[in-house]
């Protein structure tokens, strides 16, 4: 079939660096003589038929711009067969060929039930900062939501010393531990709790009260908020420590903020990326990096629980406290 007409939507959580990818499929698209649409609020927005044709002026100055300028919201709805045939009716009745999928494991899931059950092409692009689509080493937003949560720990790190406390910092990750692996090893953080890993306090609070005894007076904890609450576990350090504990739970501030070099690059390469795969006619698959390299994973793979290969990744973490 012919690719004439596709529409890019960006759903789920947003993630730093979907501008750049939008900017990428709008203006590749036309230049290879296709018409794109912009669908608003993800799958809701396609049910809803929230539709514009979008032009190279449309996405004039959002190369650094955070969030997505299509905004995004989750859609219960579209995991129905009504909320699919009504998607599918508004693709059809606007003429759309194939649909981009900015977005995560989740909105992936969904694009791959909405292929199977009406055969419309769909190609996702790999978007969300938890870095939690199987089979792609990076997702766009990933790198940024890193470095902003780096650069808090860093400036924690500054009153934790001169105060001499311990921080329990809460990051994002609810079920993927892989942006508070990164970040408390690149903040030099003495100990890390994700999910992946059962919690311990014991032990943490061992090392906390031996290094007490040796001269080493604050302590920062990475804590991935799917492994708990950062005020329950502050508490309870305190408790079994006697040791004065503090919080900072940074939040949705990690989803924000102009994304990195790397993740427009990214975003950019995957945006071409993705027009070509619809052009070529290849559906049912993301698009994202592995090993360096530009690669498609069908959707079935991308869905699966991503496995971290944390055991190396923690024992580097507390070898280097």
């Amino acid at each position: 079939m012919a690719i004439n007409k596709i529409a890019v939507l960006t759903t789920g959580g947003d993630a730093p660096g979907m501008n750049p990818a939008i900017r990428s499929v709008v203006r590749y698209g036309i230049n290879q003589k296709l018409e794109v649409m912009g669908v608003f609020r993800g799958w809701w927005g396609l049910i809803n038929e929230e539709l514009k044709i979008l032009s190279s002026r449309s996405v004039s100055g959002i190369i650094n711009q955070g969030g997505t300028i299509l905004k995004t919201a989750r859609c219960a709805e579209f995991r129905t067969e009504e909320g699919q045939k009504r998607a599918f009716e508004a693709v059809k009745k606007n003429n759309i060929d194939g649909l981009i999928v900015i977005g995560g494991n989740g909105s992936f899931a969904g694009a791959h039930e909405f292929y199977k059950r009406y055969n419309i092409p769909c190609v996702g692009i790999a978007a969300s900062i938890d870095n939690d689509v199987n089979g792609i080493d990076y997702t766009i937003g990933t790198d940024t939501a890193v470095n902003t949560a780096l650069e808090a720990i860093d400036k924690i790190r500054d009153t934790a010393t001169s105060m001499e406390r311990i921080f329990v910092v809460e990051v994002m990750g609810r079920e993927s531990g892989f942006i508070a692996l990164t970040v408390a090893l690149a903040g030099g953080c003495e100990d890390v709790l994700i999910p992946e890993r059962e919690v311990n306090l014991n032990a943490v609070c061992h090392d906390i009260v031996h290094g007490n005894l040796v001269g080493k007076m604050s302590w920062i904890i990475i804590l991935a908020e799917g492994a708990g609450k950062a005020d329950d576990i502050a508490r309870q350090i305190t408790d079994m420590t006697g040791l004065e504990t503090r919080t900072v739970v940074l939040g949705h501030v990690q989803r924000g903020g102009r994304p990195t070099a790397f993740s427009r690059d990214l975003a950019l390469h995957l945006g071409k990326a993705a027009v070509d795969c619809l052009i070529e006619g290849k559906k049912d698959l993301v698009v994202g990096i592995a090993a360096g390299r530009i690669t498609e994973v069908n959707f079935e793979v991308a869905i699966k629980k991503k496995e971290l290969k944390i055991d190396n990744f923690y024992r580097l973490v507390k070898t280097l406290t």
